[in-house]
């Protein structure tokens, strides 16, 4: 038999022998290899003819730097190079968050050596180019290298050697096909070699080399795989149809061999991935009332695209494989619009709040929201999952008090076909599902029904979940937030919360300020509403002293609204006269002063009794409702009664002292409260 010529062209001579060296163990039985380099000048003129030249991308620079050295009618294909399985283990202990040198020959090499690293999933530490001539600026202790030890500086503690990069098995695997060799690919050197080198791309270079050892049984293939294959040739003609594929698109496959894909499948566009030579990414798209992901492969020689595969997979076939899916959900909304740069405010309660959710950000326990309605609760939550470590991840969004509770059920945890009368064929996956590796954040989560509360704990104690109408147990990975205007404490106590959910999502709570404790903050959020309306109107010094002292029922939406108001008054400045309706009426409250009950009045023991309850409360940063009052105050023997407790609070908050919340949300103090109480 006569041996094949290969001829190794690479920048460094290390390099080219580690190529060489690698090429050699899998064809040197087959095989001449001769191996050259540009730094010895071996590289040099014009080269001796060869079956197939190897050349580095980094050893001449371009392509017709290439053609004056490769005799003319000879074939060539450029190095590829990976990464051992065995040497990205040691990486993957390193410690998170760990600033790492990676050192090689060149900044282009190093770069992008990191950038693959990052594909296999090294990603936990902080890798730092470096390369010879580079200046080494940051305080980093561990250093590794693709056999570049040289270049490693000596104040370096640790040096991980990497060793030569090696040869991907795509690149293997071309060798062999350009040579005719492509019987070699199923024996066992080969095989090995496989598995040893790192991956992220488990598609067309995969199953080629499969079909190839067994002996070209392609439909052996595709029989195994759990995708739907359809293949076509170079001029769009079908040749491959899996059963699976049957399935999926209710076709025979006999019936359209030889048939333009095209034409049999519409919905799969065969002719641009054919003509652009590049892959389509998985995309759904119904079929027969089924959601799909339709994925399109081209398959390359040399530069000419001899075919293509199209991968078929039913978008709730395998749970695992879903997450990739879900991201496409991202041009829906279900992502994070905000960080914590978009929270205005420079007043301590607003830096304190940012301050403390930063820190909860980098936890993976539940987080609860606690604060008025328009203050900013879901801004915070966008914030806090833009900070986390799932930022990359959907972030979903759903506010519980606007689904009726069987609509919440399905839209919370999915359903499967025939699940109810109205049910989308197929089923269809809950936010929980498409929230998968993210976030979810439950807005006014104190409306949920004590069924719903039962399945959401069960989600948060075992991250797991069952569809409406379905039986089985569909594992997820979902951070939740929550959030409410109310006190969840005193739903607990009066039964309407369940207490083990409560303490579930109050892991981590925080209080998210009302306007009122941040009057500071009250011009520069006009300042940004005024930017955002295109608003040119400036504030007289009575006006801004109204609104500063203004107590903000609505809060933040509130004043924009104020704000938008004021731009429809048509003046340039605003005064006193411009002021809504809803807030004119404030124009005419008590003085300070005037705050205090009179001495001479009857429930004047009262007043400073539920003054001190309140004060009490606002320590701990509850709630106080009037039936907790009550109780308190018949603990102390202090007669009252419900009414007179409901007048106390009534007065307080028409004079700015308390903020009292809907329903039975409770009660607060305000700044002016506390401070009442602390100067009495």
């Amino acid at each position: 038999m006569n041996k094949k010529k290969i001829t190794v062209v690479s920048l460094d001579p290390r390099a080219g022998e580690s190529y060489g060296g690698e090429i050699q163990s899998l064809f040197g039985d087959y095989a001449h290899i001769s191996v050259y380099n540009v730094q010895d000048g071996s590289a040099t003129g014009v080269l001796p003819k060869a079956d197939l030249f190897v050349v580095s991308t980094d050893a001449y620079g371009s392509a017709e730097e290439v053609a004056r050295h490769v005799p003319m009618g000879c074939q060539t294909m450029a190095i590829e190079v990976s990464f051992r399985w065995s040497e990205l283990r040691k990486l993957k202990e390193i410690p998170d968050r760990t600033k790492v040198l990676f050192v090689n020959l060149t900044q282009t090499m190093a770069r992008e050596a990191i950038t693959q690293l990052n594909q296999f999933g090294i990603n936990h530490i902080q890798l730092i180019p470096f390369y010879p001539g580079a200046v080494l600026e940051e305080d980093v202790s561990i250093a590794v290298t693709p056999d570049e030890m040289r270049y490693v500086p000596d104040e370096i503690q640790t040096k991980i050697n990497l060793g030569q990069r090696p040869c991907t098995s795509g690149m293997m695997i071309e060798i062999a096909l350009r040579l005719e060799l492509e019987y070699l690919l199923e024996t066992k050197p080969f095989q090995e070699y496989f598995r040893s080198i790192a991956t992220s791309n488990y598609s067309f270079d995969q199953m080629f080399a499969k079909s190839i050892r067994l002996e070209s049984q392609f439909y052996i293939l595709m029989e195994i795989l759990e995708e739907g294959i359809i293949g076509v040739n170079e001029c769009g003609e079908i040749f491959a149809c899996s059963h699976h594929a049957e399935e999926i698109t209710r076709v025979s496959s006999p019936l359209i061999m030889g048939k333009s894909g095209e034409k049999v499948f519409p919905y799969i566009d065969f002719s641009k991935c054919l003509k652009e030579k590049e892959r389509i990414e998985a995309h759904v798209k119904k079929i027969n009332g089924v959601n799909i992901s339709i994925e399109v492969v081209p398959v390359l020689r040399q530069d000419a695209c001899v075919g293509a595969f199209a991968i078929l997979q039913r978008f709730n076939d395998v749970e695992m494989r879903q997450n990739e899916l879900r991201k496409q959900l991202l041009h829906k909304g279900h992502y994070a619009k905000y960080d914590f740069h978009d929270i205005i405010g420079n007043s301590q309660a607003i830096l304190r709040a940012k301050e403390i959710l930063r820190k909860m950000a980098a936890s993976e326990s539940p987080v609860l929201l606690i604060g008025e309605t328009g203050t900013g609760k879901e801004l915070f939550a966008h914030a806090l999952h833009q900070a986390s470590r799932r930022k990359k991840e959907p972030f979903v969004a759903v506010n519980v008090a606007a689904f009726p509770e069987n609509l919440l059920e399905s839209e919370l945890f999915g359903y499967e076909e025939g699940a109810f009368t109205g049910a989308k064929k197929g089923g269809r996956p809950g936010l929980l599902e498409f929230a998968h590796k993210g976030t979810l954040f439950l807005d006014e989560v104190e409306g949920m029904s004590p069924l719903l509360q039962i399945k959401l704990l069960r989600v948060l104690q075992e991250r797991e979940l069952m569809r409406v109408g379905g039986n089985r147990i569909i594992s997820i990975d979902v951070r939740i937030v929550a959030a409410t205007n109310e006190s969840l404490e005193q739903k607990v106590e009066e039964g309407s919360f369940r207490r083990d959910l409560y303490y579930r999502l109050n892991t981590l709570p925080i209080m998210i300020p009302p306007l009122a404790e941040r009057s500071d903050d009250i011009f520069l959020l006009i300042d940004h509403f005024k930017k955002e309306l295109g608003a040119r109107f400036e504030l007289t010094e009575p006006i801004r002293k109204f609104l500063k002292e203004y107590s903000w029922p609505g809060n933040i939406r509130e004043l924009r609204n104020v704000v938008e108001y004021f731009i429809y008054t048509g003046h340039e400045q605003i005064t006193l006269e411009d002021l809504p309706p809803t807030l004119s009426n404030h124009r005419g409250a008590k003085k300070e002063s005037d705050c205090l009950p009179s001495r001479e009045d009857s429930y004047e023991n009262i007043f400073w009794f539920v003054l001190e309850q309140l004060y009490r409360a606002s320590q701990s940063g509850n709630y106080l409702g009037r039936e907790k009052i009550l109780a308190k105050a018949r603990e102390c023997y202090l007669p009252t009664s419900q009414q007179e407790i409901r007048a106390v609070l009534a007065e307080m908050s028409e004079n700015g002292l308390v903020r009292v919340c809907r329903g039975r949300g409770g009660s607060r103090l305000t700044p002016k409260g506390r401070q009442l109480w602390e100067t009495r």
